[in-house]
């Protein structure tokens, strides 16, 4: 708000021109009637006409500067509101992330930060031209009698009580609507993400109904709180037409009397109406502002809400391109569930280090810690002679590139998702990257080459596509540390060519750690590191593990015993058919990724 400090002050006198314009037309009515009309002055028709049309070019020109000026702040400060609470939620935690969905918080960006917006323009015009427009109003009506003013006002005790106690009411209703307006943005997150599942289910009525009942409790809860708001307008009116009602009795019977003039009877009687007005849009504002009020506890629950994982506050410099990983005794729980239960392994610099194991054993898990998406309760992960705790957020990051099998694309262009905001790229570093990607070996086909849209969450190109783009970014960060998440286990065969030969292209000369659930697709790593309920079993290449027959000769008697050899078989083996049938220029990441046919 400060930084429009200058256009508010400009409002706030334009808005007072124009409050005060009403009190100005309502002092005009006694020398329009006691001058002109009964003592017929006509010199004084021309001045008092006149002055009257200036009242109203004013207040119309107040008008006009105000609400431009005031949409103008408004709008500002709701994009700057959204994007400060956008940046808020983007450093939280995944706690955070797990705890509000995405529809939670995108009704608290857009919906609620709107309806402050509302509200907003609304409570300033309120405060500024109605507040001013009712204490000159308020001042003319004293000034010529303050009995009458005491007596217009006699309905006033009556207004207290009801309009806390509806107040109150509207806040609770208010707060209800913002979080079934939330649940309701989560249903629809839900199903446009999940469409297929939904069709394929056929979960369309289940899906209808349910949304149908949050919809019902949301219109329910809107009417109680619209109900609410409305009753303070209403209660005013009461309250006026009592003060009407004594004032035309205690001030009519002076003017028979000849006690007071028509003239000062009009304009008291037309302070007194045009000060009801605004006395009735400052009641209908407190009504919204509860509204907003409630809003406004959301955001800034979310905007103070502080993230468990920071920077630390003198952070040690990057360790060199080649570092040994080293994770010692990790210990990490949600809430009772154990996920890591001391955790200790090696990963050579250089070296391609695989992690297996049974599902939910700790293995995504490890590559959270190592990039502090979640920091273990106890235990140290360093890189180097470093802790990952002791390096600012953003220099960690930037020494990993992920490749998980969910490629994440944005619906922006295929230019854009690779170079995500990246000014630095050359054209030339662009199209290398991609030819080593083979990323263009499709986009020539694409109808605006690398400036197609790629549609939501990549929805426009394959499976295999979505990965090659994926790797094709990975390739342009060339970052020293190299994480795959079950990169090809979600691709077709020929797919899974094409995006072996990236992956062996990404993996040179670099730290690389495997998740994976084939088997086969780890064979030749340098390390195989078996996990069971978040805890290292077993270390050693494939051949090794074969012969401890222990859990990794278990999971890979499970996965081919059906016509396969045991594990014992294998072992024995100098020259395993898979790598046999790879072709030698194919490289590394082939045959790491390579499917194991049938024998």
């Amino acid at each position: 708000m400060s930084k429009h400090i200058v256009l508010l002050v400009l409002a706030l006198v334009l808005m007072s021109i124009e409050g005060s314009m009403l009190g100005a037309l309502s002092w005009m009515m006694q020398p329009m009637f006691d001058t002109v009309f009964v003592e017929g002055n006509e010199g004084a028709l021309w001045t008092v006409g006149l002055a009257i049309i200036g009242i109203f070019l004013g207040r119309a020109f107040a008008s006009f500067g105000q609400k431009i000026l005031l949409a103008l702040i408004s709008l500002r400060t709701g994009a700057d509101i959204r994007t400060q609470l956008l940046e808020r939620m983007m450093v939280q935690d995944n706690s955070f992330h797990q705890q509000y969905p995405p529809g939670y918080l995108i009704q608290r960006i857009q919906n609620d930060v709107g309806q402050i917006n509302t509200v907003w323009g609304t409570v300033i015009t309120g405060a500024g031209r109605d507040a001013i427009s009712l204490f000159v109003l308020m001042s003319v009506a004293v000034s010529i009698d303050w009995r009458w003013t005491l007596v217009a006002c006699i309905g006033t005790p009556i207004l207290v009580l009801p309009s806390v106690i509806v107040q109150k009411f509207v806040r609770r209703r208010a707060r209800e609507a913002r979080d079934l307006g939330a649940r309701l943005a989560t249903r629809l997150d839900e199903i446009f993400h999940g469409i297929v599942a939904v069709k394929l289910n056929r979960l369309e009525g289940y899906q209808s109904k349910q949304y149908r009942e949050l919809t019902k409790a949301l219109v329910k809860t809107e009417v109680r709180s619209t109900a609410g708001a409305a009753s303070i307008p209403g209660l005013i009116d009461i309250m006026a037409g009592m003060g009407f009602l004594g004032v035309l009795i205690y001030g009519g019977s002076e003017i028979i009397a000849g006690e007071k003039t028509v003239g000062q009877f009009m304009t008291f009687f037309t302070a007194l109406g045009f000060a009801f007005e605004p006395l009735r849009r400052l009641g209908a504002i407190s009504g919204q502002w509860q509204i907003a009020a409630a809003s406004i506890e959301r955001i800034k629950e979310l905007i103070e809400n502080q993230p468990s994982l920071q920077s630390p506050s003198n952070p040690k410099p990057r360790p060199s391109q080649e570092s040994d990983i080293i994770l010692n005794d990790l210990h990490l729980s949600y809430g009772q569930a154990k996920v890591l239960n001391g955790t200790t392994f090696t990963a050579k610099a250089g070296e391609t280090t695989a992690i297996v194991g049974a599902s939910g054993a700790g293995k995504s898990t490890i590559f959270n810690v190592l990039t502090r998406l979640v920091d273990p309760q106890s235990g140290t992960v360093t890189i180097g002679d470093v802790s990952n705790k002791d390096l600012r957020l953003e220099d960690l990051r930037d020494m990993f590139s992920v490749v998980s099998q969910d490629a994440m694309l944005f619906d922006e262009t295929l230019r854009e998702n690779v170079l995500l905001g990246r000014s630095d790229v050359t054209e030339k570093q662009l199209m290398q990257v991609l030819d080593a990607a083979h990323v263009s070996d499709f986009v020539l086909k694409m109808p605006d080459g690398l400036d197609t849209r790629v549609g939501p969450r990549g929805s426009g190109l394959s499976g295999g596509q979505r990965q090659r783009v994926v790797i094709a970014r990975a390739l342009l960060r060339d970052t020293p540390i190299l994480l795959l998440d079950e990169a090809t286990s979600a691709l077709d065969a020929q797919s899974e060519v094409l995006v072996q030969d990236a992956l062996d292209k990404l993996a040179q000369n670099q730290t690389t750690l495997v998740i994976a659930h084939r088997l086969s697709t780890v064979r030749e790593a340098d390390k195989i590191v078996v996990m069971d309920k978040g805890r290292v079993v077993e270390e050693g290449r494939h051949e090794e593990l074969l012969e401890m027959k222990g859990v990794y000769a278990e999971l890979y008697n499970l996965q081919f015993s059906t016509d396969g050899p045991t594990a014992e078989e294998a072992a024995k083996r100098s020259d395993l058919e898979p790598v046999a049938q790879i072709k030698p220029k194919q490289g590394l990441w082939a045959m790491l990724f390579s499917k194991l046919p049938r024998l």
